[in-house]
């Protein structure tokens, strides 16, 4: 059996307790919001299902790191895989708040095929009389609140974690400058979209803003977290940072070039929303410098571009180089983040199952 095999197959009943723990912790949310109105009982009963169904990207790297660290350290046997565990349902209710608060600043009502708390509340609020604005704000201030409330259970469920106290302290310092970093990213990203700058951004503002929004919290942070609790020193947490800031930008071009020439079957990503909402993607920072950007500007952030006007922004954008442009430079952070795995303190354990991540970057719309 190979050390790849290892890893991976010892993280499976870890992601299966994280889902548990993830049940648990609901549920538990759910009977204490009993005893209040029952629309608070339905806000938890909503944040559950939105956690519901997510791909476990951020628990899978906490566990990965700390179980391709663990098993080749001397005295790794001393951090406990449930603290594992527990960091990893941290990072999870961490994505989740997150999630429900860029359906908010995005105007977003349903994610992954189903009403997400906003669109519940909202449709619950349209149900009992309320007009569309009164809709709106009731279905605001719910994915608000869930959001808040789940942030904090980040940090609460993070801080109980039975490690020593030094511990301890490096992994709220990880989880908060994740949180710091990628609210200044959710802001630029608004910034853009909005165009609130005194000039066109430039294609280093766009990755510049894609890497705060999502590379530290979804990547490197909980890298970082599996290894400390595997007793990695600075000789791994440091080279763990930058291959989560490569790979966090490579994911996110990705999600690019889907959100343009994806399938929405396969993806669940609709290739309608980033054209209508006039996001500011690295395709849009390459076509601005083109002959055919003052043919893709006018239909960019209309909001009622249909699917046929989004289909032909999209033959605009592989016609000018843009589709083409994004898919090199997305290989170029690919091959940056896996050279960085080249170092003695990375052993083969961690190092392969996090070359084959970064390598599921390419070839996501093929």
């Amino acid at each position: 059996m190979t050390q790849l095999h290892d890893t991976r197959s010892a993280v499976e009943p870890d992601l299966a307790a994280v889902d548990a723990r993830l049940a648990r912790h609901f549920a538990e949310r759910i009977s204490a919001a009993s005893a209040y109105d029952p629309s608070y009982r339905r806000l938890w009963e909503s944040a559950r299902d939105a956690a519901d169904g997510g791909k476990r990207i951020r628990p899978r790297f906490v566990l990965t790191a700390y179980r391709g660290l663990a098993g080749a350290r001397a005295g790794a046997g001393a951090a406990d895989q449930e603290a594992a565990r527990t960091a990893a349902v941290a990072y999870e209710l961490l994505h989740t708040a997150f999630l429900l608060h860029d359906d908010v600043i995005d105007g977003d009502t349903v994610r992954r095929g189903r009403p997400n708390v906003a669109g519940a509340f909202r449709a619950e609020a349209v149900a009992r009389g309320a007009d569309s604005g009164r809709g709106r704000r009731w279905g605001a201030a719910g994915a608000i609140l869930a959001g808040d409330l789940l942030l904090h259970a980040a940090s609460s469920t993070l801080g109980r974690v039975q490690v020593d106290e030094w511990t301890r302290e490096r992994l709220l310092d990880i989880l908060d400058h994740g949180v710091f970093v990628t609210a200044a990213g959710e802001l630029a990203d608004v910034a853009l979209a909005e165009r609130l700058g005194p000039d066109a951004p430039a294609l280093q503002d766009v990755l510049a803003m894609t890497e705060h929004k999502t590379a530290a919290y979804s990547v490197s942070g909980p890298l970082m977290t599996g290894a400390l609790l595997a007793g990695g020193g600075e000789d791994v947490l440091a080279p763990l940072a930058e291959y989560g800031r490569l790979v966090g930008i490579a994911f996110q071009l990705g999600d690019d070039l889907l959100g343009v020439f994806g399938s929405e079957d396969v993806t669940g990503k609709s290739i309608v929303s980033d054209l209508r909402q006039g996001k500011e993607t690295s395709l849009i920072a390459y076509a601005r410098g083109t002959a055919r950007w003052s043919d893709v500007a006018p239909s960019l952030g209309r909001g009622d571009l249909d699917r046929r006007e989004a289909g032909r922004l999209a033959a605009l954008l592989e016609e000018c180089g843009a589709r083409r442009f994004v898919e090199r430079l997305l290989a170029e952070y690919v091959e940056r983040a896996i050279a960085v795995l080249d170092t003695p303190s990375i052993p083969a354990a961690l190092s392969e199952p996090l070359t084959d991540v970064a390598r599921s970057c390419i070839g996501r719309i093929a």
